[in-house]
């Protein structure tokens, strides 16, 4: 961990390691999003797949977190990150890379783009765990947030100029040749990350320990701690609807819409937009609301607006549906900026790759699940009514946050002592003083709140972007 002294004046972005690893985000991020419209485009367009198909692609994009969604934590907790996430991206560069090739040859099939979708997400599953538990090594507590929330505007700024620039370039190229962009970012993200030259130390070996007690013991400190364990109900749920909307939302576009592929870059641009104002908003909402009550109040105000997306048809269809998009999106992000970095706070150094593993594990094992469902439905229902049971989810989302202890807090309780035994469980810390919490936080899609600093106060537009007080948390339901 490590121990740099705060700086007030200095903000995360002032850390050459930190630039590094924004900017190998900005690299990725940028080629990811090419893909999001290129690889269902190839299935829809180039190999005419049914809806079940497209379904099935999407749940092998995200059945790692189901294959090794667990035991990932537990590896990376006896190992150095940032190799793992230099060797991640190389492994996917290789793997997206192929589909271009296959594709130049005329050999391409489902069947390949299967294997591709599996192989970059095992490898996505160990980048996203190492990457949340590498983030504190680089930052102080206190700069988490803020540094979180510099991550979570990368990736909603690369999700309103990615899709679009996506979009044209399958319109020109072709969906598979569009997909090289994507190749390229995880190339110059493995680049830049080699060049981080931060000390990490070498976890030290726990003697006698087997990986089937490392895995209890990350399970045991998420499900024994109750606000834990509803954040992770609610959140996989929301990531259950997701993948419905995920496997459907190509099929509906291209084969009820019609609309061509630039159309599609720009509608999935122009939903992102929410995602930057949950990006920007989040720090401050959290300061002024509560980094509690905006965990739940977040989903339950932009979840109806996902009524808008079954409701879209003929020549504004698109714009009913990008309103709808841009709505959740920034409910989700700013869902994921109070929750994420509440557990990564919360959670002692050495149980961080564990606790983050059956978090992904639990909240992202729904979405190879979600996008069998949507895909099944939409092939025996049409596209539309998988919609329809997509919105129908999103309404109930938040109800088991209405029925929690989350409903009578305002903050969020405050971290345990480093030391304190994990195999004992968290402790059931009850809420800080409406002052907000002041202990650090721990990030990844979001951000709240953590120390007593006006939003912006250190001079790093990335702070102001996350946070309005340092103590918070982030997450990533989407």
């Amino acid at each position: 961990m490590n121990e740099t002294p705060h700086l007030p004046s200095t903000g995360p972005s002032a850390r050459r390691d930190f630039r590094l690893l924004l900017s190998g985000a900005v690299a990725a991020q940028a080629g990811s999003q090419v893909t999001l419209v290129a690889l269902p485009l190839v299935a829809v367009v180039e190999l005419d797949a049914t809806p079940f198909q497209v379904g099935l692609l999407t749940a092998a994009e995200t059945a790692a977190f189901l294959l090794v969604g667990l035991p990932a934590g537990a590896w990376l907790d006896r190992m150095r990150k940032l190799p793992v996430l230099v060797r991640a991206d190389v492994l996917r560069c290789l793997a997206v890379g192929s589909i271009p090739v296959a594709a130049a040859l005329d050999v391409l099939s489902l069947l390949q783009l299967y294997l591709v979708a599996l192989v970059t997400g095992v490898a996505t599953v160990f980048f996203d765990v190492a990457h949340q538990s590498f983030l504190p090594v680089l930052l102080p507590r206190d700069r988490l947030v803020a540094g979180n929330g510099a991550i979570e505007t990368v990736r909603s700024s690369a999700q309103i100029a990615g899709p679009g620039l996506g979009g044209g370039l399958v319109q020109l190229l072709g969906a598979p040749l569009a997909i090289v962009a994507d190749a390229f970012g995880f190339l110059a993200s493995a680049a830049l990350l080699s060049r981080i030259r931060a000390e990490e130390r070498l976890p030290a070996p726990e003697p006698g320990r087997s990986l089937r007690a490392e895995v209890a013991e990350g399970l045991r400190f998420v499900l024994g701690h109750p606000l834990l364990r509803v954040i992770a109900a609610t959140t996989a749920a929301s990531n259950l609807f997701s993948a419905v909307l995920m496997a459907v939302q190509t099929v509906f576009w291209v084969r009820v819409l019609d609309l061509s592929p630039a159309a599609i870059g720009v509608l999935l641009s122009a939903s992102a937009v929410g995602g930057l104002a949950g990006a920007l908003c989040a720090g401050r909402l959290a300061a002024r609301i509560g980094q509690a009550r905006l965990i739940w109040l977040a989903p339950l105000l932009t979840g109806p607006f996902a009524l808008l997306w079954p409701l879209a048809d003929g020549g504004v269809g698109a714009v009913l549906f990008a309103i709808g998009g841009v709505a959740v999106l920034f409910g989700a992000v700013v869902y994921n900026v109070a929750q994420v970095s509440f557990r990564q706070s919360l959670c002692p150094p050495r149980l961080l790759g564990r606790m983050n593993a059956t978090m992904r594990f639990l909240v992202w094992g729904t979405l190879p699940l979600g996008a069998l469902l949507g895909g099944a439905v939409a092939e025996q229902a049409g596209p539309r009514t998988a919609l329809w049971l997509c919105a129908a989810g999103f309404l109930v989302v938040p109800v088991p946050l209405l029925f929690s202890p989350l409903r009578g807090m305002r903050d969020l309780p405050s971290a345990p002592p480093e030391d304190a035994s994990a195999d004992a469980g968290p402790t059931d810390a009850g809420p800080t003083a409406d002052a907000g919490p002041t202990t650090d936080v721990g990030p990844t899609a979001g951000a709240a709140p953590t120390a007593d600093v006006p939003p912006g106060a250190d001079g790093d537009p990335a702070a102001d972007a996350a946070a309005g007080r340092d103590a918070a948390d982030a997450g990533r339901a989407r």
